[in-house]
């Protein structure tokens, strides 16, 4: 097949590249042609054998320009978060591609759902999070195009998907998890959302790309949605403690409401979203309609697994060691005030 990725080095679409590259390598009979739409940012980690054009998608005049005549089997939008980019995307690609692949979000669910398994049928809507309801807007242009025009889309819902280059947590500042991790390194106390027992799920960035390679030219894909995510649920307090014991550390867990946090987190981390909206709700997914139009998708990597290598990773790569004082000092702030609001109630009631 001949495939068009529209960014292709993130978290979730490089490895979606690296094991379409590598079809080519070990199996020439099955090889797909890929090309990656990009700004070029991460180019030296593109493998040589896919094409690249370098081009900001916004641009559509560019674009056109360097797409020439080429027909693709498939288009796949990585970075599409606006209505406005996917009526963009109809416009380059109507008559260019067989299936338009959008990445949707499975945060757009409903929040909180009817019923805590979730199905490609459950309602979208999601109060909390902007970035939610804008991929619903963008889910239901694409579905009237498919309805009124035979736009050939699939929607694809990912949850919380992590690779190596970050640990996933729940509750971090803009610099993203490290600060978490130094603090439990250092033997400071780590702030879980809640009591720490809602369920979530984590899958593994190539675990996904399987799923997602599977869909690629699948003609049961086709004006569809699917979600592609592990089978493991954990709760919260077992995702932390799979962090410490990658570390080689004990946690030190330290359990704060959820509204209480997106009540006094700077509005910049958007705790409302991430949080109320998202991570703070037990959801556990069915895949079942994915597993029948992808016979052979398993996610193989348990958490457990999957954080060695992200911990290692990390370790090895000073760059990826990002520190965030402000969100220290916040977690430092945010148990000292519930610690004394503590002392005082037990103080009043003796």
């Amino acid at each position: 097949m001949k495939i068009l990725i529209i960014g292709g080095t993130g978290t979730i679409s490089s490895a979606i590249t690296r094991q379409l590259a590598e079809s080519c390598s070990n199996n020439p009979a099955g090889c797909h042609e890929l090309w990656l739409l990009n700004r070029g940012t991460r180019k030296s980690e593109v493998p040589d054998n896919v094409r690249q054009i370098i081009a900001d998608i916004n641009d559509e005049a560019e674009v056109l320009r360097q797409l020439g005549d080429n027909q693709f089997d498939a288009v796949c939008e990585f970075i599409g978060f606006l209505p406005s980019q996917v009526e963009r995307d109809v416009r380059l690609f109507k008559g260019r591609t067989r299936q338009y692949v959008y990445i949707s979000s499975a945060s757009a669910y409903n929040k909180p759902a009817a019923s805590h398994v979730i199905t490609e049928g459950t309602m979208l809507a999601n109060p909390y999070w902007e970035y939610s309801r804008n991929k619903i807007a963008c889910e239901e242009l694409l579905m009237k195009e498919y309805r009124e025009n035979g736009f050939p889309i699939t929607i694809v819902r990912p949850s919380h998907t992590y690779c190596e280059r970050s640990v996933p947590t729940s509750v971090h500042g803009p610099n993203g998890s490290w600060s978490v991790l130094k603090r439990m390194m250092e033997g400071k106390p780590v702030i879980v959302h809640g009591d720490g027992s809602s369920l979530w799920t984590l899958t593994w960035n190539e675990d996904f790309a399987r799923g997602f390679i599977g869909l690629l030219g699948n003609p049961k894909a086709i004006g569809e949605a699917f979600q592609i995510m592990s089978d493991e649920q954990l709760t919260w307090n077992q995702i932390y403690e799979a962090i410490a014991r990658a570390l080689d550390v004990t946690p030190h867990l330290y359990h704060v409401a959820s509204d209480f946090l997106a009540a006094v987190a700077p509005k910049a981390w958007d705790f409302t979203g991430n949080l109320l909206g998202d991570k703070a709700v037990t959801v556990l997914f069915d895949c079942t309609k994915l597993k029948r139009a992808v016979p052979a998708f398993q996610a193989t990597t348990r958490f457990d697994e999957g954080v060695r290598r992200c911990v290692a990773y990390l370790l090895a790569h000073p760059e990826l060691q990002v520190e965030d004082p402000a969100f220290d000092s916040w977690c430092d702030s945010v148990i000292e005030a519930q610690e004394q609001a503590k002392s005082a109630l037990f103080t009043d009631y003796i």
